[in-house]
């Protein structure tokens, strides 16, 4: 396993544990940083996929289907994680328009 991605998996986890202590204890900013957390380690585990997949391509005999597939999967892995980051902040943006709403009523 790739470094990177093994240092992602720990992001992940580190921000999961840190999101829920935050909503627990309701921790706004503790909340926030462990989904912040949680989206680098997914960023890092995509980019230790990438560079997998470049290696990969590097030693395969159908070099050019491997360097297509990669350029593909590359598009994928950054398009999840721009959709992952956009729905937390659409999330926090929806729980914190809830909080406002409760104090104007």
């Amino acid at each position: 396993m790739d470094s990177t991605k093994f240092e992602g998996e720990l992001d992940e986890a580190k921000g999961k544990i840190k999101q829920g202590l935050g909503e627990t204890f309701n921790d706004q900013s503790l909340a926030n940083s462990g989904a912040a957390d949680q989206v680098k380690g997914h960023a890092k585990e995509a980019w230790g996929d990438t560079k997998d997949a470049v290696h990969n391509a590097t030693h395969d005999s159908a070099v050019e289907h491997a360097k297509v597939h990669t350029e593909n999967t590359g598009h994928d892995i950054r398009e999840g994680i721009t959709h992952a980051a956009e729905t937390v902040k659409n999330s926090i943006k929806h729980g914190l328009d809830s909080i406002e709403n409760k104090f104007k009523s």
